[in-house]
């Protein structure tokens, strides 16, 4: 009856932790990503199934907020779908004298979505960037209907914003004709909604869209694994100093083979090819 308890206790905190940061020896907080979000609430659940009385509080919000939290002694664990910036490095070193340290749980292929009644289900990172950087506006571009393409973006405190815009935008300017959604689910809403609508977002994420093959290639397991998907990124977690107690035993977790098929569950790609 206690397990049950204080699983209930640890689910109640997942799903309320607001911008305060809890504190206790019993208490892990984990700020960032929204591609992740989803991904740490299972890891969130499953760990505290195995480690009753260890309560973890999940916020998203994107990676820049995750950083400042770090940064700010807000969180215990940042996460990020890109790497630190060199002016965020400076701030960490300023706070606590020393840089993050980072830790890769996983690989994520930047999947480019459309309406599953959309015709065009191949485009190559060329077109991808004029379609996001406004040079092309209409599907009948190529081969689709005579109709405009409604490009959805993230927010710009999102890692996916950023390293959209930098891996594939080649840091261009996104087009002011796209709509702008804070989260990826509101963005699969839109565009499952919307037949015209393009944007792009984890590899985790399929339900009411459909997931374009890029220079001719999916976003599978197997080519993200041996990138050969061409926009293929880590997911990690930062923390602000070398990581104790229950924030270590939590990280350790989750790079184990039952953290690791958490990860693979919720449709991202574990760091190795664990047999579960």
């Amino acid at each position: 009856m206690n397990k049950i308890i204080l699983i209930l206790s640890g689910l109640f905190f997942l799903l309320s932790y607001c911008s305060f940061k809890p504190s206790g020896e019993y208490v892990i907080t984990i700020s960032g990503s929204d591609t992740m979000y989803e991904l740490n609430e299972s890891l969130a659940k499953e760990f505290m199934i195995d480690n009753p009385g260890i309560s973890v509080y999940v916020k998203g919000g994107g990676t820049k907020l995750g950083i400042i939290d770090l940064i700010k002694n807000r969180t215990d664990i940042c996460a990020s779908s890109r790497n630190l910036k060199p002016e965020e490095s400076k701030l960490l070193v300023e706070y606590y004298g020393s840089l993050a340290l980072v830790y890769l749980i996983a690989k994520d292929g930047l999947s480019i979505y459309v309406n599953p009644n959309n015709i065009i289900n191949d485009l190559s990172v060329e077109q991808i960037k004029k379609i996001f950087t406004g040079r092309i506006r209409n599907w009948k571009e190529f081969g689709g209907k005579d109709t405009l393409i409604v490009p959805v973006l993230r927010n710009p405190n999102s890692g996916t914003y950023l390293y959209f815009k930098e891996h594939v935008l080649d840091d261009e300017q996104y087009t002011k004709n796209g709509l702008t959604l804070p989260t990826t689910k509101e963005i699969i809403k839109f565009i499952s909604e919307n037949v015209n609508a393009i944007g792009y977002g984890g590899v985790g994420y399929k339900e009411g869209i459909v997931q374009i093959r890029v220079e001719g290639i999916y976003p599978t397991e197997e080519n993200i694994r041996n990138d050969s998907y061409p926009i293929t990124r880590y997911l990690h977690f930062f923390v602000s100093k070398n990581p104790s107690g229950n924030v270590k035993k939590f990280i350790d977790w989750t790079l184990s083979p039952k953290g690791q098929s958490v990860i693979r569950k919720a449709g991202f790609i574990p760091l190795w090819d664990y047999a579960l």
